[in-house]
């Protein structure tokens, strides 16, 4: 193993807090599917996602897919620091990571406009309300705060559109609903460069996230396959 795989190997397994589960509690199994809603973590998404994650970010480094990283909706900001770590490691000198969120937890469900997002109202839940201050503190923590890491904060619909970022080597979605799924795809995805990838957290758990890929999907004419990472997530390569 390289000292590149053994510092991006114990990155991992420090923000899905693997390396500390007899502290937590927690089944590794359980946190390994990223079925559990963390103490101390700072992501949620688990170890198979995160691998997901890690070869994305490697592939298109490896075959110079141009463009930045960007993922919409990040919690405590776990998965943008990891591809921050992996472009460290891999001592890439220009790509950005782009921190994307509400930093207030998730909107209110617009069912007027949305109606595939009734029922799944997680607006008041304050585990979910990271602030950005929070979220900068956690790069901060593993040395991966810099002028290379870039916050969008506030609503996808007022943020991403406008966002300067000319191209997307990485775009992953974990925004839960159908209105911010639609959003950031509607915003960001004429960015992904082709060979890039597009990851969706939420495919499998969310029916309203699943909704609006395959209604993006369909509507746009995308046929790229579907590759099912674990239980929810799931990614393609644009063509």
């Amino acid at each position: 193993m390289t000292a590149r795989e053994r510092y991006v190997d114990l990155l991992m397994g420090c923000l899905t807090r693997e390396l500390f589960l007899d502290q937590e509690g927690v089944a590794p199994d359980i946190r390994a599917e990223g079925r559990d809603w963390p103490a101390t973590a700072e992501t949620m998404v688990g170890r198979r996602r995160l691998d997901n994650v890690r070869q994305a970010v490697e592939t298109v480094l490896v075959e110079r897919v141009p463009g930045d990283l960007i993922e919409t909706g990040v919690w405590r900001g776990g998965v943008t620091i990891l591809m921050r770590g992996i472009l460290a490691a891999w001592e890439d000198p220009d790509r950005r990571v782009w921190v994307a969120d509400s930093f207030q937890g998730l909107p209110r469900p617009n069912i007027v406009d949305y109606p595939d997002d009734d029922g799944h109202d997680l607006s008041g839940v304050s585990a979910l309300m990271v602030s950005a201050d929070e979220v900068r503190d956690n790069f901060d923590r593993y040395g991966l705060l810099d002028d290379r890491v870039h916050f969008l904060e506030g609503w996808f619909a007022d943020t991403l559109a406008p966002a300067p970022i000319e191209q997307i080597a990485v775009l992953r979605l974990d925004g839960d609903l159908y209105e911010s799924t639609m959003d950031a795809l509607v915003a960001l995805y004429d960015r992904v460069s082709p060979g890039g990838f597009v990851i969706v957290d939420d495919y499998g758990a969310w029916e309203p996230c699943r909704k609006a890929v395959e209604d993006f999907r369909t509507d746009r004419n995308i046929t790229d396959e579907i590759h099912e990472v674990d239980w929810t997530g799931v990614y393609w390569r644009t063509s």
